[in-house]
């Protein structure tokens, strides 16, 4: 039986090690574009030099499961085409190709691989006294400024964005901006309408904001994650307004159930993109082929969030703690021991990724 798994993420991954664990005689080959494991949860640290968010790919595949460095042009019946011409074969197919972002012109988007190397190289290249502006006021927009502040003190940090950290309840978001404050990145509460390169003060660009000012920025971030590849859309997978494939209770393509869909590209209700998401995805599905092949009846998806957390910097941080809906409770922790715990939750995932060995709570009923 020849298993192909399409992105080496969180889903990707689990899936790929949790089905060599189970079934045995499955050749499994995970096609990447790329040699390595990529933690997306610690791209703001890759960024701010304060960390690293890649890791061999070899090291974190089981012995058995093939790699093949490729991207995927398209998926048709029973083979994916490759980028460099040639074709690979499959039985059943797990799609975990992950979310990607559409940036601003003039903008680096940080939430990507290669964007996040693009905004470290020119981060690193920034003079001292320079201005960085981080566009965004999601968990990914927050953490990004936090990092940079702390890792760059000798830079002016600067967070825009409509609402800081809407996801939160209203005493964790006032937490966390007094976090920022503390780093001292400037918080501006607008929206982006464009960038202007080299319009601004010294040389630098001009952010125009939605209130009719500009701020100067020498390097500007977009922290903003929206969409996934069209893979799925292209192969002809039926897919949702977002371009997500569309699954059924299984996490199965409704279009072809030998097309398991996890992680961000999936379009499961209720799953907003995390690796609190991928990881639960990934390891369920890879529990269904189990269960089909040894014919036993699939259970249906179940999973409940905990809550949410976010770095601010490497010694302050914020834990909201949420129902299992994924709705926030005023309950939060926040301080260093948010910190530790934050690191914790993100050693836990790679540790399940590498392992296929991952707990998470049912869904709420």
């Amino acid at each position: 039986m020849k298993v192909v798994v399409v992105g080496a993420g969180y889903a990707g991954t689990i899936a790929a090690n949790r089905l060599a664990k189970k079934v045995k005689a499955a050749e499994i080959t995970v096609v990447n574009p790329r040699p390595d494991f990529v933690e997306r949860v610690r791209l703001h640290e890759q960024i701010a030099g304060t960390g690293a968010a890649a890791t061999p790919l070899a090291s974190m595949l089981h012995d058995g499961v093939a790699t093949r460095l490729d991207t995927v042009d398209k998926i048709s019946d029973g083979e994916v085409a490759l980028g460099d011409g040639s074709r690979l074969g499959y039985d059943y197919l797990f799609l975990a190709v992950g979310s990607t972002a559409a940036p601003l012109a003039g903008t680096v988007p940080v939430g990507t691989w290669e964007g996040a190397e693009r905004a470290r190289v020119a981060l690193a290249a920034l003079p001292a006294g320079r201005t960085v502006t981080v566009i965004g006021g999601g968990l990914t927009g927050i953490e990004t400024a936090a990092e940079v502040a702390y890792g760059r003190p000798d830079l002016r940090v600067r967070l825009v964005a409509p609402t800081i950290g809407e996801s939160l309840s209203a005493g964790a978001r006032g937490r966390v901006l007094t976090g920022l404050q503390r780093l001292d990145v400037e918080v501006v509460e607008d929206s982006v309408t464009r960038v202007d390169p080299g319009a601004g003060e010294a040389g630098g660009d001009a952010v125009r904001l939605d209130s009719g000012r500009h701020v100067t920025s020498h390097l500007t971030l977009w922290a903003i994650i929206t969409g996934v590849p069209d893979l799925a859309a292209r192969s002809g997978l039926e897919v949702d307004g977002d371009g997500r494939a569309v699954v059924d209770a299984y996490l199965r393509s409704v279009s072809d159930p030998r097309i398991f869909v996890v992680g961000d590209c999936a379009a499961v209700p209720g799953a907003r993109p995390a690796c609190a998401t991928a990881l639960p995805q990934g390891a369920h599905a890879a529990d269904t082929l189990a269960r089909m092949i040894e014919g036993r009846k699939p259970q249906p998806y179940s999973m409940g969030y905990t809550g949410q957390g976010v770095s601010l910097g490497r010694r302050d941080g914020l834990l909201q703690v949420g129902r299992r809906n994924d709705s926030v409770r005023r309950l939060y922790f926040a301080g260093r021991t948010a910190a530790v715990g934050k690191e914790r939750i993100c050693r836990y995932a790679k540790f399940g990724a590498r392992t296929a060995i991952y707990a998470w709570l049912a869904g709420p009923k």
